[in-house]
């Protein structure tokens, strides 16, 4: 065993976890009681590997450990149901409880990708599907999916809850699903894959602007799948659009981890093998005709990282393309950016204009970004005091402290510029 400090442990776990689930839900087929038991076993590990060091598999050692618990919950209930129904044919089947500790096919397989898709489950509608996968495959929190749905924590709470619920009250196993199952679920898996990338790239709560391990995984896990079904344009158009966004990922923060906005990005530091792959893959499928969302995201963000200047942007496209994206979603989001997009290309008051629509937008009103904008569009019109004003509520609506900061500081700069 190899000693490791403990926030390497904590990176490690993190990134085995949803590996581990996979491989013990596949086996088990029940997705709570597998879950219950994951935790468990990053518990022990979490306690253990500080003083015992990590084991030459860890991925293996947390599947062992994993299905022990299994194997000890489905005794405790068989125990249980033999004592008030005396039925001892209930009992499965000895291979069911036996830990697999040399169990090849557990411990060399990523599952990950795999639990992606039975996460999709069918009884589940899509936003409870893309919710509890959220949780089991990459890792967010209750407050980081509720963020990302414009709901309370706790209503995201009730509905993970619940889906997990739906599926084991359904009776429909949480198995592997076939050609055709893989392929209605596509579209949730890609969505979920999309929310992940985003939580990595700008976190919505806590000191860190970026998370690394998300972005990481969401790319990995979106080459996979790309690998799978490599002529599916959205597919690929989801893998442009992250690799398009990452490449700017060093040029995000200052030395302190403070944000820095694109306009003022140092461009030198952007990545121009993700860029020059990202914008190859999206050329290759804007080519096949059909367009979907994805890719007109990927093409806005080609449009942008093609630019060595902020000046050099080619606003009118971009307009072009949030018009097109607008009309194939109802993502008020959309709106949001598209009003940026107007107010290059039309001024401040034309975007100004298409910002009044989304004020009494459900999901955006209380929604940091729209202040955010706001402020910066006031700012662009030379209304100092109303963008003064918007930065300051923008940086009481986030939880993200970098944006928070970011905000206060925008919020205080244009105030001394009325003095």
């Amino acid at each position: 065993m190899t000693a490791h400090p403990t926030n390497a442990h904590e990176h490690l776990l993190r990134e085995l976890a949803p590996q581990v689930l996979g491989a013990v839900v596949r086996r088990y087929g029940n997705f709570a009681a597998a879950e219950d038991s994951v935790q468990e076993a990053l518990l022990a590990a979490a306690m253990q590997w500080p003083d015992e060091g990590v084991p030459d598999n860890p991925r293996g050692w947390l599947i062992q450990v994993a299905a022990r618990r299994m194997t000890d919950q489905l005794r405790s209930e068989i125990a249980r149901r033999r004592r008030e129904t005396e039925a001892h044919r209930q009992e499965p089947p000895d291979a069911d409880l036996a830990p697999p500790p040399e169990d090849a096919d557990l411990a060399e397989h990523d599952d990950t990708l795999l639990l992606l898709f039975m996460c999709c489950h069918p009884v589940l509608t899509p936003a409870s599907a893309i919710a509890l996968t959220l949780r089991a495959v990459g890792g967010l929190t209750t407050a980081e999916i509720a963020n990302a749905y414009f709901v309370p924590e706790a209503t995201m709470a009730q509905r993970i809850s619940r889906a997990k619920q739906n599926i084991k009250d359904s009776g429909v196993p949480f198995a592997m699903p076939t050609e055709q199952e893989s392929e209605e679920r596509l579209a949730s898996v890609l969505h979920v894959l999309y929310l992940i990338f985003n939580e990595g790239y700008a976190s919505s709560i806590g000191e860190e602007l970026q998370r690394s391990d998300l972005v990481t995984e969401a790319l990995r896990l979106t080459r996979a799948v790309h690998g799978l079904l490599p002529e599916d344009s959205e597919v690929a158009g989801l893998l442009a659009l992250m690799l398009l966004t990452d490449a700017r990922r060093a040029a995000r923060t200052g030395e302190d981890g403070e944000l820095i906005p694109l306009a003022k990005q140092d461009r030198s530091l952007w990545d121009r093998a993700l860029i020059d792959e990202g914008i190859a893959l999206i050329s290759t499928t804007l080519s096949r005709g059909s367009i979907g969302a994805y890719q007109l995201q990927a093409a806005i963000a080609a449009v942008h990282d093609e630019a060595l200047r902020t000046e050099d942007t080619d606003w009118p496209q971009i307009l072009a393309l949030y018009g097109l994206l607008e009309r194939m979603s109802d993502n008020p989001m959309v709106t949001l950016n598209r009003a940026v997009a107007v107010a290059m290309v039309h001024g401040p008051r034309a975007g100004l204009e298409l910002l009044a629509t989304l004020t009494d937008d459900p999901h955006l009103r209380d929604h940091h970004r729209l202040a955010a904008v706001r402020a910066h569009l006031h700012e662009m019109a030379g209304d100092s005091d109303a963008a003064a004003a918007d930065y300051l509520a923008a940086s009481r609506l986030t939880a993200s402290v970098p944006e928070r900061d970011y905000l206060s500081a925008q919020a205080a700069r244009v105030a001394a510029t009325r003095r």
